[in-house]
């Protein structure tokens, strides 16, 4: 007896039809393989070893509701008081012209209100205006970046109510703060930590510490500094939601 036939009767039902045992065994090897497959994947899958493109797809869509997404990616060199203080600079330099985004609302409404710098010992003399800066290719800055020690307090600018306490990737660890009529939001990104006690629905007053000044989100690891943004909100009264105010023009 050939190989061929003792490999086949070993292998194969003894119907007296070899090419249909042979069709039989191949639908069956087929249907295992499927079965096997299935079963890994849903294992893999159950210990979040994979990620289903639908979940993944809902992540961004969650992730980019955030301000904190208008975060920066990287710093340009910025000059303090003085002193130059590279952090993480860009390739290439971005024409502003060439910057795609919406033009910042009036600040009408804010100009007497003396708002406070909202990091502790710096003066209005070490800020520069960055609202227009690109970042991510064609997104503005729409803040402005207060470079400081890392646990420096951030203080907040005036009264109001915590709104919301969040972290997101872009932003780390941040606050959105209201103002007393609800009209403004006051957003302080890239925190350390938030001060001891701190809640969402708590009202703060001027100059009140609530973080520390921080690399989290995606500061650079070497720059701490604190990210500040203004808005002013809709009528929804959303606290990620509104048209953005360049903070220079407010607190110089």
């Amino acid at each position: 007896m050939r190989a061929r036939d003792r490999w086949r009767r070993a292998l194969l039902p003894r119907t007296g039809d070899w090419r249909r045992d042979l069709r039989t065994f191949a639908a069956g090897a087929g249907c295992g393989f499927l079965g096997g497959a299935l079963f890994v994947a849903m294992v893999l899958w159950q210990f979040h070893w994979i990620v289903p493109p639908w979940t993944a797809r809902q992540a961004v869509v969650r992730e980019s509701a955030d301000p904190g997404a208008m975060g920066i990616e990287a710093e340009r060199p910025a000059a303090t008081a003085g002193r130059a203080v590279v952090a993480a600079a860009r390739s290439e330099p971005v024409a502003r012209e060439a910057v795609v985004g919406p033009l910042p609302s009036s600040p009408a409404g804010l100009e007497d209100r003396n708002l406070l710098i909202p990091v502790e010992g710096v003066a209005p003399t070490d800020l520069t205006r960055q609202f227009s800066d690109a970042r991510g290719g064609s997104r503005r800055h729409e803040a402005i970046d207060i470079l400081a020690p890392r646990n420096t307090p951030v203080l907040a600018v005036e009264g109001g109510t915590i709104a919301r306490l969040f972290f997101s990737k872009a932003g780390g660890t941040t606050v959105y703060q209201f103002d007393p009529s609800s009209e403004f939001c006051y957003y302080y990104a890239h925190l350390e930590r938030y001060a001891d006690g701190l809640r969402e629905g708590q009202p703060v007053r001027r100059g009140q510490v609530i973080g520390y000044v921080g690399t989290s989100g995606n500061a650079p690891k070497t720059t701490p500094h604190l990210h500040f943004a203004i808005f002013r909100l809709t009528e929804a009264k959303r606290w990620w939601e509104g048209t953005p105010i360049d903070p220079y023009d407010v607190l110089r």
